[in-house]
């Protein structure tokens, strides 16, 4: 690019002190229509390195997954092999056994789920649903999954809501926007989830946490396949950069937006999503 807009320069300087000005005029859009298309190829390279960077953190990322618990696994199974343990050991050891296999299940069924995004659900016909009851639903889930007293860990603001769409569709969003506000929550976590309706026809689902937040130049990005913000060499938070990217693109499906914001007044993340809905009649 540096020596197309030299020879640029030397062919302006050199064709203006003479006559030629058709060869001038034809010369510089030669040249630009050139820079243009280095410019082009160059927004496609690094956006190929980009997306190769992400498929590598990827890559690290389901490794370390799956080769934990099978890890782990496969040393309480020696151990039970080779040790006469006590009751109370065992019953430990199999708790732990449960919850790695709990692990396991849960990265595969993401990673099924990017492969089937268009299916999830289909199985079933859209209908109406009371988005109260569906936070609660998922709020008990995430809450169990990361081993959180609900009572002290989530606090609800919702009105009642209905929006008519895939029950498994619905719950697969609002699951992993549960489970990533709990996971990247400060110590203790705390998480509030709000739901509001505007005179529009749309219901806003707010889930906000007390984390360090996300900074804006990563805000768009975040919702990318594969995208994990640093390095899996320093990270400290498990997970895979799938939840998000599918998140993002049921939202689309049922012809809505998901949007990151800065939490008001204090630290964390508020997670937006504005969904064609309507007002419900009941309580949570």
């Amino acid at each position: 690019m540096t020596l197309n807009v030299t020879l640029m320069v030397c062919w302006i300087v050199l064709l203006a002190r003479s006559t030629g000005w058709g060869a001038l005029i034809i010369g510089v859009i030669v040249f630009t229509l050139i820079l243009v298309g280095l410019s082009f190829y160059l927004f496609l390279i690094i956006k190929e390195v980009r997306l190769n960077q992400r498929q590598a953190n990827f890559v690290d990322s389901v490794t370390h997954e799956l080769k934990s618990p099978i890890a782990s696994l496969k040393l309480y199974l020696e151990t039970l092999e080779m040790r006469t343990v006590t009751d109370e050991q065992r019953a430990k050891f199999y708790h732990v056994m449960g919850e790695e296999l709990d692990r396991l299940d849960h990265l595969i069924t993401q990673l099924l789920e990017v492969g089937r995004l268009d299916a999830i659900g289909a199985q079933s016909e859209p209908e109406d649903i009371p988005l109260e009851t569906m936070l609660h639903k998922c709020g008990a889930a995430a809450c169990a999954h990361h081993k959180r007293d609900e009572a002290t860990t989530i606090t609800y603001d919702l009105h009642p809501a209905v929006i008519h769409a895939r029950p498994l569709v619905v719950e697969t969003v609002f699951r992993n926007l549960m489970d990533n506000a709990i996971k990247y929550a400060g110590d203790p976590p705390s998480v509030e989830v709000q739901i509001r309706v505007t005179d529009r026809g749309r219901v806003l689902t707010r889930i906000a946490d007390n984390g360090d937040g996300v900074p804006p130049e990563l805000r768009k990005r975040i919702f990318g396949l594969f995208f994990r913000g640093g390095s899996e060499l320093t990270r400290r938070q498990k997970g895979t950069g799938l939840g998000l990217y599918i998140v993002h693109t049921l939202v689309r499906q049922m012809k809505g937006r998901v949007s990151v914001h800065d939490r008001p007044s204090r630290s964390g993340s508020v997670f937006e999503v504005d969904l064609p809905g309507r007002k419900g009649s009941g309580e949570a």
